[in-house]
């Protein structure tokens, strides 16, 4: 799964336009390095969200199958380091 669809199916970002931006702008890291929107994400990488008021950090548990999932679901998808 790309990673803009990734963000906001696990409801890291709200909308995929937003996390699109941010990969755009160069705040978001895949395993340290710079990521683009098409980027594949695989379970276990480490994405890094450079926010202005610092950093955040996942970690990819699972990769989900369809658009969006249920927030009460997120931890089973995300977890945030």
């Amino acid at each position: 799964m790309r990673v803009d669809k990734w963000l906001s199916a696990v409801n890291v970002v709200k909308r995929r336009t937003i996390a699109t931006d941010m990969l755009k702008s160069g705040v978001v890291l895949i395993n340290g390095m710079k990521a683009k929107a098409s980027k594949d994400v695989k379970i276990g990488d480490k994405i890094t969200i450079e926010y202005l008021k610092g950093a955040k950090h996942y970690e990819v548990l699972q990769i989900p199958k369809t658009k969006t999932i249920p927030k009460s679901q997120k931890e089973e998808f995300v977890k945030e380091l």
